[in-house]
């Protein structure tokens, strides 16, 4: 029997690993509590277009940054952890694999939010571009995490009244 590198070869083009680290002046307890309710995500994060609660612990996203591609995904909550900070789903769909949220207190008032998502893409047209286009997806992705932040910040922001009680 003869190993065949092209599996793991394009596992590894469509095989994406993102860190993405928002400094956020709110308390940590309110940055994690907005993290945790997805369905607010739309109202603060414009790449989020949709999110449709399934059952208690799932739901359906869909996102979009700037590239004319739209992805959906079922995100099933694996951890949720409110001592640690730690937010954890499983994606299903256009993306699989996993993300995670790490949330700390840098100082009274500072907080950092951590998203940390290691995904393999299915979306068959995004895995026909895995090599030209990676440099493309991963700058989209950048971009919808600025996007992210800014948004959140503003959110928490405009929306602490009740929050941190």
């Amino acid at each position: 029997m003869t190993d065949n590198p092209a599996p793991s070869l394009w596992s590894g083009l469509h095989r994406y690993r993102f860190r993405s680290a928002w400094e956020l002046s709110a308390p940590r307890e309110r940055v994690y509590r907005v993290l945790a309710d997805p369905r607010s995500y739309p109202v603060w994060w414009p790449e989020i277009r949709e999110v449709r609660q399934l059952d208690d612990r799932s739901g359906v996203m869909r996102f979009r940054s700037v590239l004319p591609y739209e992805l959906a995904v079922v995100a099933a909550e694996a951890r949720q952890d409110p001592l640690h900070g730690v937010l954890e789903a499983w994606l299903d769909g256009d993306l699989e694999g996993v993300t995670r949220w790490t949330v700390t207190a840098r100082s009274p008032g500072l907080t950092v939010a951590v998203f940390d998502e290691d995904v393999i893409v299915r979306k068959p047209l995004m895995r026909l571009l895995a090599l030209p286009a990676r440099p493309l997806f991963r700058a989209n992705h950048a971009l919808m995490m600025r996007s992210g932040r800014v948004g959140l910040a503003h959110y928490l922001s405009t929306h602490g009244i009740g929050l941190d009680q």
